[in-house]
């Protein structure tokens, strides 16, 4: 497995990651769109898992900061194709994207899990995230 930097080629498969793994259905034009303007934007990091020279995973960090806390890095989303799931790859894409966090000025990290989704949260625990409260995440479309 190697872990390094998405590159614009990845789009497809970050779409079937958003797709197959997190049930996204964006469709996979805007999904290269956006993609090539957050690997420009200069304070996000997508990070990509491949094995066999296949795109099986993928974490996105981005800069998180408040008038209440040091510099911190906001996990926008990480997924696993289930096929390759408890191979190690989440910890690997979490291990690397903290060293770039630590590289980078950040004093820690920040993630939202679903909350039923209580064995994501039983991974992220086991990998020293804590967490002590709930939270409504609410949204407004236009």
């Amino acid at each position: 497995m190697t872990i390094r930097d998405a590159v614009i080629s990845d789009a497809p498969a970050l779409h079937r990651l958003n797709c197959g793994s997190m049930g996204y259905d964006y469709p996979e034009e805007k999904t290269a769109a956006q993609l090539e303007k957050l690997l420009n934007s200069g304070r996000d990091k997508i990070l990509v898992a491949e094995t066999d020279g296949q795109v099986v995973g993928y974490l996105h960090l981005v800069d998180y900061d408040l008038l209440y806390a040091g510099p911190m890095k906001n996990i926008m989303g990480i997924a696993v194709d289930p096929e390759h799931r408890r191979m190690g790859i989440g910890r690997a894409l979490l291990e690397a994207g903290e060293e770039w966090a630590v590289v980078s000025g950040a004093e820690g990290i920040r993630l939202v899990s679903g909350e039923k989704r209580t064995g994501a949260h039983a991974f992220y625990r086991a990998l020293g995230y804590e967490g002590s409260k709930m939270q409504l995440n609410l949204k407004k479309m236009f």
